[in-house]
């Protein structure tokens, strides 16, 4: 459906009189105020010719729209809201960058709030988002303060949980435990019985606590047992790894792997191996989770998880446009990870030397 203008003299943009109004966008672009609210509100019934004039007016005058009166005018806020563990985290920053830019393609804006793995500060940001006015919400993980998910499903709001599979709330992710449980069995097939484990911290983290009970399961499978000694929770980043693995590496005996279940970590864990003298992986192997873009550059090349956390945050987007659009939508939608095999991990020195793994304990 095409706009037919409105002949009328344009305006000139006000002097010194305060903001622009809705009037004033409407004369400079030569339409109807009613078809400036359809281009700001994205309708799709305006051709791209009046787009273009009533954003370049919108440009020329400064004009910003009331956001909270359009939201109730047209009961959307065009605006999707997001709580991450963390900022810092390089993974969910990938994912979030992602999302926000399929968000902006679509005309859609992106709050972005941090609760620092506290479950409480989760349920007050949400809370906050909510009284704004957003049209969906994306969450990590499937563990949360037992009154937020009542209060969403209340007020019928959209969301998804990210990074984790939910067996009953809308989600795209991946089976956390299985994935580190695959790293584990690619050590102990090298020959690594003695394996020390860097973990996030897994209170309010069923990512961290899915990947520690995968490490564990493929653990005891073989008959062994994770030392609690070399099991050591440090928030995600590369100080705290070097932090952890010096701990780790003042016991009386060392592992002959460690599994950091962030990259950030394995990076600190990577530089305190070598600056307490030992080679990687020649006398300790070290692995990762995440292939985040630096993995492959480091010295050496770190083993890891891959996982797309791009995929992430464009398949929570579509998620949550089908949903404010209602069209059809998947509720599980399951990501693929894969082992990256580098070379920060290889066989510890008796299997190197003699070609056969040492006797299990």
């Amino acid at each position: 459906m095409s706009e037919v203008p409105v002949i009328r003299r344009k305006r000139s943009p006000p002097q010194g009189k305060g903001l622009a109004g809705l009037l004033d966008v409407a004369a400079l672009a030569g339409v109807s105020t009613a078809t400036v609210s359809r281009v700001l509100n994205g309708s799709a019934k305006v051709s791209k010719t009046v787009v273009e004039r009533v954003e370049s007016a919108c440009r020329q005058l400064h004009y910003v729209p009331n956001g909270p009166a359009r939201a109730l005018s047209s009961r959307r806020a065009r605006t999707i809201g997001a709580v991450v563990p963390s900022i810092e985290n390089a993974g969910f920053a990938l994912a979030i960058g992602s999302l926000q830019r399929l968000l902006d393609a679509s005309g859609y804006t992106l709050i972005v709030a941090s609760s620092d793995y506290d479950a409480s500060v989760e349920l007050r940001q949400v809370s906050m988002l909510m009284s704004r006015g957003i049209d969906g919400l994306l969450l990590v993980g499937d563990e949360h303060a037992p009154e937020l998910i009542t209060m969403i499903e209340q007020q019928a709001l959209p969301f998804i949980e990210t990074w984790s599979l939910s067996a009953k709330n809308a989600c795209v992710g991946f089976d956390n435990a299985a994935a580190a449980r695959a790293m584990a069995n690619y050590l102990l097939d090298l020959g690594h019985v003695h394996i020390g484990v860097i973990s996030g911290r897994t209170k309010n983290n069923d990512r961290a606590s899915g990947r520690v009970a995968g490490i564990r399961t493929a653990v005891e499978t073989r008959g062994l047992k994770l030392a609690a000694e070399w099991m050591i929770e440090r928030p995600y980043r590369i100080g705290e790894g070097r932090l952890a693995m010096r701990a780790i590496l003042a016991s009386p005996v060392r592992p002959t792997a460690v599994m950091c279940l962030n990259d950030q970590l394995a990076f600190g864990a990577l530089i305190e191996a070598k600056s307490s003298g030992l080679s990687v992986p020649q006398d300790i192997s070290i692995t990762g989770f995440n292939d985040l873009d630096f993995a492959a550059f480091l010295d050496p090349p770190l083993t890891t998880i891959h996982v797309p956390a791009d995929s992430i945050g464009v398949a929570a987007g579509e998620y949550l446009l089908a949903r404010a659009s209602n069209r059809p939508v998947l509720r599980v939608n399951e990501i693929e990870t894969r082992l990256v095999v580098r070379s920060s991990a290889g066989p510890p020195r008796a299997v190197s030397r003699q070609g056969r793994k040492p006797a299990r304990i």
